[in-house]
């Protein structure tokens, strides 16, 4: 089914049609080819919106995708939840040079591994205590590190349940911080850039801060003036039939194997913690909403959601290059998972920030992409947002080189 909604846009704004014909052709080959059961895109520009909903809801049939279907976000979850930050730093509630001590006391006197593959009590003491800027800009020290897997600082954060991927219910964030506060840091607050483990920081930080639960000012303070009403950390009962069955395939094999079912499973119910790194259940017009503001510089329908200051930092590059090292490295060894993702050159606030031009899409295009199969960027060169949502996890190359196809015909598709 393809749901293009055109406005009478500028033709010089918009997409052509022979362009949104090859978007569908090349989407509808992947799931044909039996690799992608389902998909739902979006992309959007100069007023103009094309939508794509392809395939079933299971690989085996089941219900047709939807353009209201909802998927779990993973990583795509970063860009939007940090967004709770921005909000704090546009109302002087925190800075970016305050300590985070006050908030989070668990990670005051840190101590450093003396190397990445040291022992957990080889270490020295921290240089100096970490900043809500190293937490924005995902350098405070500790993250998930694929380069590094094995290694004890790296088995530790999975046995303590600090990054769980939803392998096991994870802990309350007070207890997750607690956990957190046992581990040293693989490297020096500030020195360089490491996954994740930062914006679920991020997300007790933002909770400690206001006295709410972070969901709650997400909600408040981002999700309703949106208009975002399907993005949460779970999915109500009345909408779980919306949520299909998740695959992680075989590595090996390609054999679809079930990660996460809808009913009764992990996104069935709240969760104790909420993952500001990804844990949001979403669909592609609530995205489109959120990067539709940032586009706009911060505002949404006349009503400003965040400032233009603070958009324009959260999406532009903030890392040196000696801390952007760690993720171009990611990107290069973990070849069918970055695909051309991560391999951008930048990094703003929770999300990549392309500064070199390595594929179709510009210098200052910005987003990111997720593990359960989703990918997520506007880009202010083009006036345009994407949004590709499936439910293949990356543990095969297949949506990897979905997503990677469809931003290729995304940018094929401009005709100006």
């Amino acid at each position: 089914m393809s749901t293009p909604t055109t406005a009478l846009a500028d033709r010089h704004h918009c997409f052509s049609p022979s362009g949104l014909r090859r978007i569908h052709d090349v989407l509808a080959r992947h799931v044909e080819s039996g690799k992608i059961p389902g998909l739902v895109a979006l992309v959007s520009r100069g007023g103009q919106t094309h939508v794509e909903a392809l395939g079933t809801m299971r690989h085996d049939g089941g219900a047709p995708m939807r353009r209201d279907t909802l998927f779990r976000m993973a990583s795509t979850s970063k860009p939007v939840t940090v967004a709770a930050t921005m909000v704090l730093l546009d109302e002087c509630r925190l800075r970016l040079d305050d300590l985070v001590e006050p908030w989070l006391p668990e990670l005051a006197d840190r101590r450093v591994l003396k190397r990445i593959d040291s022992p957990l009590d080889d270490t020295v003491p921290a240089r100096r205590p970490i900043t809500v800027r190293d937490l924005l800009t995902s350098t405070f020290g500790l993250g998930v590190d694929l380069t590094s897997l094995g290694t004890p600082i790296m088995d530790a954060i999975f046995e303590r349940g600090v990054f769980s991927q939803g392998a096991e219910a994870a802990p309350g964030p007070d207890e997750w911080m607690r956990r957190v506060s046992t581990l040293p840091l693989m490297h020096q607050p500030g020195e360089r850039w490491q996954y994740h483990i930062s914006n679920d920081l991020l997300g007790v930080l933002v909770a400690r801060v206001t006295g709410q639960a972070f969901e709650t000012f997400l909600r408040e303070r981002i999700f309703d003036p949106l208009g975002m009403a399907d993005t949460g950390f779970h999915v109500p009962a009345d909408k779980i039939h919306r949520l299909p069955t998740s695959y992680v395939p075989d590595p090996q094999t390609g054999e679809f194997t079930v990660w996460d079912e809808a009913a009764g499973g992990q996104y069935s119910r709240p969760p104790a913690f909420r993952s500001g790194g990804g844990g949001l259940v979403s669909t592609v017009d609530d995205y489109h909403a959120y990067f539709q503001m940032l586009l706009n510089g911060g505002t949404h329908r006349g009503a400003r959601i965040l400032s233009r200051a603070a958009v324009a930092l959260m999406t532009t590059n903030c890392l040196t290059p000696e801390q952007n090292a760690v993720r171009n490295a990611m990107a290069r060894d973990n070849v069918h998972i970055s695909f051309g993702q991560g391999q951008h050159g930048g990094w703003g606030f929770g999300m990549a920030v392309r500064t070199y031009r390595g594929d179709y899409a510009p210098v200052g295009q910005f987003g990111w992409d997720g593990g359960t199969g989703t990918t997520t960027y506007a880009d202010p060169h083009h006036q345009l947002t994407g949004t590709l949502l499936t439910q293949v996890g990356m543990s095969t190359p297949d949506s990897a080189r979905l997503i990677h196809d469809f931003w290729t015909t995304v940018y094929q598709a401009i005709d100006d």
